[in-house]
Formats: C-alpha cells, structure tokens, sequence
C-alpha cells in the first residue's frame, strides 16, 4: 500500500527539474499522475525534458501517468490541465504548482511583458488552478494543494550579496506572493480537511533552469539533489490538514523534523 494509493496528482512544471521528481515519487506511492508543462518536443526546446519522458518513467516503473500539454499563462490552458485529469482518472486529489517561468533582470531594465507574463504563470495560475480543483476538495473533506516557492521569497539585507544584486526580485515578489497565498488559502480551507502548504529547497537544486541561470552547477558541493523536494513535497500531500497544513516549509528542515531520511 502506498501513501497515495487511489489519489489522482496534478503536477505542474513536469518536463524537467524538481516536477518531474515529484511526479515520480508521487506515482511510487500508489498516485495517478497527470504531468503538465509545455515541453512536448525536445527539439523545440533549448532545456532538455519533456512531458512525454516523464510519463515513460513512470509507466516504466509500474505507473500511470498521462501528459497534458499546458502554457500555464493562458487560462483556458489551465481550465483544460483540470479537465483532462477527470477525464483520464476522474479526479484531483493533490495539486502541485511547480510550472514557473523566470527572467533575473533588474528592476530598473524589466520589461511589462515578462513582468506580467512571471506573475501570470507562477501567482495567477496557482490560483485559478487551486480553485479549479478545491470545490470537489471540500466536497471529499480532504485535499492537498502545495506549491513551490523559494528561497528568493526570503527578503535581502543591507548591504546587499550578490544574491541581493543579480535581479532576483521580481522573481522573489512572485515567491513571497505563493507562500502569503497558501498560508491565506490554508486558513480557508482547514475546516474542510484541505490542506495547503508552500515548499522551498534548502539549497539551489541543480536543475535545467538554474543551470541556464548559473545559479548552481552539477558538482556543486553544496547543491540539493531534486529527490529532497519530492520526499518533502510526499510529507506535505498525505497527512490531514490538521496535521500539517498552511506551513512554508523548507525540504531538508521539514524531513529532519519529521524524521524521515534526507535521500542522496
């Protein structure tokens, strides 16, 4: 018996990175997985992973898990990710918001296009995308919405580091945005067994996207394997609201606390 044995999971972002992690590890514990991203082709992507190699290694380990391909800065887009989850498994018990899209430009040289276009994908879509599926949520009396944050939500001191100078805080107004959204949802919720809780890594986790950014490398010492998030993330998608909800969490710190062994 797995933890998430008859749960259908949403996981956005899912072509590459820390998505497809926990969409794996989700599909491990029993859950039927509809993985969501843009990435279809490879060869029209500069990052590499898709949607489609996600789902083969989940139905190469014994899962189930079917692709839906989602611009999640339009909203029919986000309409359709939740539809195609009731068509194939006739449900959504666990969301999570993992899709981002992220420029680091300093605010004097961003542009409104890619301003409007961060908040749409990483604020807006969390949101339409959590009510989409919160009404049968409460109607089961039991959920789970989590969403992927950031050490970049934390605010910059004075003097700033290089982190506080390499035009990170657009990106970090996007974080700080989806953790008050979960605490706030989290409250909402709690009286209908809804869980809802916000996860950062601890550490930059060595991904496509913060590879391309230069924010991390693969044989950085101190980097955090994607395995870590997706052990965290499963902590924060079986328990009752009651036990663990409306929290922002860190991966490592969260597994430490509860327990259970930080994976390689």
């Amino acid at each position: 018996m797995g933890l998430l044995d008859g749960k259908v999971a949403i996981v956005t972002g899912a072509s590459r990175g820390i998505g497809p992690a926990i969409a794996v590890r989700f599909a491990e514990e029993g859950a039927k997985v509809v993985v969501a991203a843009r990435t279809v082709d490879a060869e029209g992507s500069r990052l590499p992973g898709t949607i489609g190699e996600t789902v083969d290694r989940i139905k190469a380990a014994g899962g189930e898990a079917v692709a839906q391909r989602a611009d999640l800065a339009k909203a029919a887009d986000r309409e359709a990710l939740v539809a195609r989850a009731h068509e194939a498994f006739g449900q959504v018990d666990v969301l999570v918001n993992n899709a981002a899209v992220t420029y680091f430009t300093p605010v004097a040289d961003f542009t409104d296009k890619r301003f409007a276009l961060m908040f749409e994908v990483q604020v807006t879509a969390p949101f339409q995308l959590a009510r989409l599926v919160l009404p049968e949520m409460r109607s089961r009396k039991e959920g789970w919405i989590l969403n992927i944050s950031s050490r970049a939500a934390i605010h910059p001191q004075l003097p700033p580091d290089a982190r506080g100078t390499r035009g990170g805080t657009v990106y970090g107004m996007c974080k700080a945005a989806i953790e008050r959204f979960s605490t706030g949802l989290a409250a909402e919720a709690y009286a209908d067994n809804v869980a809802v809780n916000a996860l950062s890594p601890n550490k930059v986790v060595p991904t496509p996207g913060t590879l391309f950014h230069h924010l991390t490398t693969n044989d950085d010492p101190n980097a955090e394997p994607d395995t870590v998030m997706a052990e965290a993330a499963l902590a924060l998608c079986h328990r009752p609201a009651g036990e663990r909800s409306g929290r922002v969490a860190y991966s490592q710190d969260l597994l430490n606390e509860l327990g259970i062994p930080i994976p390689a």
